[in-house]
């Protein structure tokens, strides 16, 4: 019998997801009941049938449709309690990062194309009814700074290492900061298709005091609703991040987003874990001390933080 996802994803043209460009997937990821947001009108050119990245075995030339070296994909998501940010029945978007094939990375690719007002990008290009989701659901936390400061270290630091998102590949007449409209319009539609608050519902997991969940039984309860092992991470003991893992098949702009299992493990311990409500005041009961977005990408190791791998490297 099949899944209820995969019953779901028989009837996604019913949401019109044929009707603009946006992340497809090849597996049991259902679209989220937000409806999606309008696109600009980019397109990449790149062939409708391609390799997905990281699944080469030798060295591909044309990186404006193929993602490399980054083509292992996070789309990190934030639960954040103090202070709380976004809706309460809903992650927020944390971004979208492109790891080497091997859990390497580099960041902060092209300082030229740090670009700012990312808000007047978006509205300028097509992209205003992304801004608005993102007014509501890619949140900063506001005791480190504005919205706006947020999107632009996303940019900065990631989006500008997309060999997908050069200005190279873009249509010729392209406006400058494009390739940026596509990147926070990939990632909004992306994280439309993973509803973690809603799956994890489903399987009877909701934010709750004084209750606590094993790593097992919360990674179970995503696998059976998406088909799929996110990476989990705490503060302390307190659910705070996810991780979905994805290679994409073409660029970044329009190509086929491939669901894998997290290659690697997030910090949270095996037992013990709280999934807090959002609107719980803990200022009395040891509260941690809000993270500067910027610093919760530091906490992985260091020995991650190698370089670019080989384009032929698996």
């Amino acid at each position: 019998m099949p899944s209820l996802l995969v019953s779901a994803l028989m009837g996604l043209t019913g949401f019109g997801l044929t009707s603009f460009m946006a992340p497809k997937l090849n597996s049991a990821f259902s679209q989220s009941a937000q409806s999606p947001v309008s696109t600009s009108d980019i397109a990449s050119g790149c062939p409708a049938t391609t390799i997905a990245s990281c699944r080469n075995s030798s060295a591909v030339n044309n990186l404006c449709c193929f993602e490399s070296p980054g083509g292992l994909l996070l789309q990190t998501q934030f639960w954040d309690t103090n202070p709380a940010t976004g809706p309460s029945d809903s992650w927020t978007i944390h971004g979208l990062w492109p790891d080497n094939c091997d859990s390497t990375f580099i960041e902060d690719c092209d300082p030229s194309r740090d670009y700012t007002d990312i808000a007047g990008l978006l509205t300028a290009q097509g992209g205003a009814d992304t801004l608005s989701y993102m007014n509501t659901y890619w949140k900063n936390d506001p005791d480190d700074g504005t919205d706006e400061e947020f999107w632009e270290h996303e940019w900065a630091t990631h989006g500008t290492c997309y060999s997908t998102l050069e200005p190279t590949c873009l249509p010729n007449g392209s406006p400058t900061g494009a390739e940026a409209v596509a990147f926070f319009e990939t990632v909004v539609k992306l994280f439309q298709t993973l509803p973690t608050y809603t799956w994890l519902a489903n399987q009877g997991i909701t934010p709750a005091e004084g209750t606590t969940h094993t790593l097992a039984s919360l990674t179970d309860a995503l696998k059976k609703e998406s088909g799929f092992v996110p990476a989990l991470s705490c503060e302390g003991k307190a659910l705070d991040t996810i991780s979905w893992y994805f290679n994409v098949e073409g660029s970044l702009i329009d190509g086929t987003f491939v669901p894998i299992d997290a290659p690697e493990k997030g910090t949270c311990p095996t037992s013990g874990i709280e999934y807090l409500p959002k609107d719980e005041d803990d200022t009395d009961s040891g509260a941690k001390t809000p993270k500067k977005r910027p610093s919760r990408r530091a906490k992985r190791s260091q020995k991650h933080k190698k370089g670019i791998a080989s384009h032929s490297e698996l």
